[in-house]
């Protein structure tokens, strides 16, 4: 039997056992039992992050929160990061980005986001997450099915990479998420208030007018739903 097969056993195994889970409960399992010491969280500290961080933070605040600089996001996003920090109690919060070196080759004249987006997710995004993600043997991510369509037929656990990923939103919709905010007296993400659904970079993100989906303000213009930074089996670039 290879590796990847009895990881794909492990798959179906952790898929049954948790089925049933709660949102919760299903983290505590990820965290405590099966991955202890061994997984981190990526977040976007974006509009709706503070869900995801806030469960995390209740189970375990020292579990590693990776987030990625790219080095073109908002202020409010780097502000609200440091205040979710502090309120939450999060005490491994790793702020990474691209290598100087790539970068400076890539794209040296910070452009590239104008005329290839997905060579831009590529150098400030997959690149800098694969490297940080090698030290853990799991992943947890704010992922939900209501996001894209490629994201529709998202499962709970995904293996990718050689790497488990726990999705405990997945079946969260939008009024789930702004009420679980609301009841939990949680921080709001600033550019929530001005038409910012989905909050990525700056040059890359726009307001969403009335009318349009949930992330038709990230990447406007380009045949583009996802950064490329989670491929999993259930869809590519997810």
């Amino acid at each position: 039997m290879t590796i990847q097969t009895t990881m794909h056993d492990q798959l179906a195994a952790l898929r049954a056992e948790t089925s049933a889970y709660d949102t919760k409960r299903f983290l505590e399992f990820a965290i405590n039992r099966v991955f202890s010491g061994q997984i981190a969280v990526v977040s976007s500290f974006g509009s709706e992050s503070v869900v995801m961080l806030h469960h995390v933070a209740q189970i375990d605040p020292t579990v590693p929160v990776l987030f990625l600089n790219t080095g073109k996001l908002f202020g409010e996003t780097l502000r609200y990061r440091d205040r979710l920090q502090d309120v939450l109690g999060l005490t491994d919060v790793r702020g990474i980005g691209p290598h100087p070196l790539e970068r400076d080759t890539t794209d040296p004249d910070g452009t590239l986001y104008s005329r290839d987006p997905d060579g831009c997710c590529h150098l400030r995004k997959v690149l800098p997450l694969g490297r940080a993600l090698g030290a853990f043997k799991a992943s947890i991510t704010g992922r939900k099915r209501f996001q894209t369509e490629a994201r529709s037929l998202l499962s709970r656990i995904d293996l990718a990479d050689g790497r488990f990923s726990f999705n405990p939103l997945v079946e969260w919709n939008q009024a789930e998420l702004a009420r679980y905010i609301e009841e939990h007296r949680l921080p709001v993400h600033p550019l929530v208030s001005d038409g910012y659904l989905s909050i990525g970079c700056l040059p890359c993100t726009r307001r969403v007018r009335a009318g349009e989906n949930y992330r038709s303000g990230r990447w406007a213009g380009f045949e583009k739903e996802e950064c490329g930074m989670h491929p999993g089996l259930d869809g590519d670039g997810i």
